[in-house]
């Protein structure tokens, strides 16, 4: 049985396809297309032609796209929702959406903030309105609206008002209606709670469109026997269901793909991966083999969030990035860049711009296109430039390490040419020949995950029994995503006291991964 791995990126489409012993037996990189699934059509066409496998033998297939990404910085295709609060009246003072883009809050049908909710030890407010609830939802049925996302004071301690809120719902507005519940999706913290979960209501549409365009563009190429599943931004799989139920998981999976990839490669646990890619480079860390997870607050084209992140970093390099000389002799590199038109404007492929790439050529780091087009590049300059992106480099490691201790890098992505293989702070740089779809790789290879997190006071429920309580019902999530029950681990686990909670109070968060069904 073959594996197929896709990611869709902003410059290139990468795919890959490996054996049941996990080597990778094809590889191939294309630029990403206006329809991207045109660019999944030609770059599971070029694997499987360049292999040679028959399609019926291959049993699962993998995508990572950033098509939800997209659509929320773009505002484009997201659907239109209707916001349930309940909390009130002690939320009412600051409403859902308070601090969006006006462009972006046109999403919102129509808002409500009902009675309900919890005190932060667990403690009812008030009964869940049911009235009003109902109401509400009948408004949003005559409107036509289908889907909703529900928010409750302190459900992350109690989720029962959500879950009742979420079955009146589909009771009055029917079962196909999508709701997104707030204690499934975020953390502590009501507003960037609410956010996340607005948001994945708001994208269940782009969601189904990019499922079914996958599975068919699959069936298309003759690739009918695969089960097929979506990369989330954990290092992970989810099914397609999954996805349909909690798009907004799909945010930031490339870079977690590429980590997952480079882990994978390397055979490194714990390290700095840096994928390099045409316009943008990618920071994040390896922590026992997957991605760590951002412990801020994340912003998602403007909204503020506190969903489950990668902790990654961006820089304006890559391959494509545009180096100058200013007239005091310094020389700069990026953060503009030609992208995918490299092969149009790069001087080493015949065009009149000088990028990051053209300086690896001329300095005879990598053989690509034409080297003598720039042996014109004074050396002097381009020694000039490979400082700045080491530099940018350097700068970026030391942003993402914990201590002052040098640590393993892991170099990934098509761009990673550019980089020096000596860098500062690094204990090791680590080069793969298949790290140019790392990406592609991770997507592959990736188990399937579950998350437990909870507040628990240690005085109610006795640690231990609380954590094995949670350990359990991680291993029951990572089930419920599609994993085989009896290679499911625990991966993660963390209980941290909350000194600003009465009792001894603590914020208990496990992750479980297995291998896929």
């Amino acid at each position: 049985m073959y594996k197929l791995g896709i990611d869709v990126g902003g410059t290139n489409t990468d795919a890959v396809l490996i054996d049941e012993n996990l080597h990778v037996v094809a590889s191939v990189k294309q630029h990403t297309t206006a329809d991207i699934y045109d660019g999944i059509l030609h770059a599971v066409r070029a694997v499987l032609d360049q292999s040679g496998v028959d399609r019926a033998e291959i049993g699962q297939a993998m995508l990572g796209t950033t098509q939800c990404t997209n659509a929320i910085v773009e505002r484009k295709k997201l659907a239109p929702i209707g916001i349930l609060r309940i909390g009130a009246p002690a939320s009412a003072g600051i409403p859902p959406m308070v601090d969006w883009a006006e462009d972006l809050k046109t999403i919102a049908v129509k808002t409500a903030i009902i009675g309900g909710g919890f005190e932060f030890d667990g403690k009812e407010l008030a009964p869940l309105d049911k009235e009003a609830a109902g109401a509400f939802f009948r408004e949003l049925k005559e409107a036509g609206v289908r889907s909703v996302a529900i928010s409750c004071v302190f459900s992350t301690v109690r989720n029962d008002h959500e879950l009742e809120a979420a079955r009146l719902c589909k009771e009055i507005m029917g079962e196909e209606v999508h709701v997104s519940v707030s204690s499934e999706i975020g953390s502590m913290g009501l507003i960037e709670r609410e956010n996340a979960t607005i948001l994945n209501a708001a994208l269940y549409q782009v969601a189904q469109s990019f499922t079914e365009g996958f599975a068919k563009s699959l069936a298309d190429e003759g690739v009918t026997n695969a089960q097929v599943y979506l990369s989330q931004n954990d290092g992970t799989l989810m099914t397609m269901d999954y996805a349909r139920r909690y798009p907004i998981l799909t945010i930031a999976c490339g870079p977690t793909n590429s980590i997952r990839g480079a882990s994978y490669l390397s055979q490194l646990k714990n390290a700095v991966v840096i994928d390099v890619g045409g316009t943008t480079t990618d920071l994040g860390v390896i922590q026992n083999g997957f991605p760590r997870e951002s412990g801020v607050a994340v912003t998602i084209g403007g909204v503020r969030t506190n969903f489950r992140m990668p902790d990654v970093i961006s820089i304006g390099l890559g391959g494509g990035s545009i180096v100058r000389q200013k007239a005091d002799g310094t020389v700069t590199v990026g953060p503009d860049s030609v992208g995918y038109q490299i092969t149009e404007k790069a001087l080493c492929f015949g065009g009149d711009t000088c990028t990051a790439t053209d300086i690896a050529v001329r300095l005879g780091m990598t053989e690509l296109g034409d080297r003598s087009l720039v042996m014109g590049l004074d050396e002097t300059f381009a020694r000039k430039a490979l400082d700045a992106i080491r530099a940018l480099c350097e700068d970026a490691i030391d942003a993402m390490k914990v201590s002052s201790e040098d640590v393993d890098v892991i170099l990934v992505g098509g761009g990673s040419i550019i980089l020096p293989e000596n860098l500062a702070g690094a204990r090791q740089v680590v080069k793969h020949a298949n790290g140019g779809v790392a990406n592609a790789i991770g997507s592959a290879i990736s188990k399937v995950s579950g998350t437990y997190e909870q507040l628990i006071d240690y005085d109610v429920t006795p640690r231990e029994k609380a954590l094995a309580q949670a350990r359990a019902e991680a291993v029951e999530l990572a089930v419920a995503a599609g994993a085989v029950r009896e290679t499911v681990e625990i991966i993660d686990a963390e209980d941290v006291p909350l000194q600003y909670y009465p009792g001894n109070t603590c914020r208990v968060k496990i992750k479980a991964a297995g291998d896929l069904a």
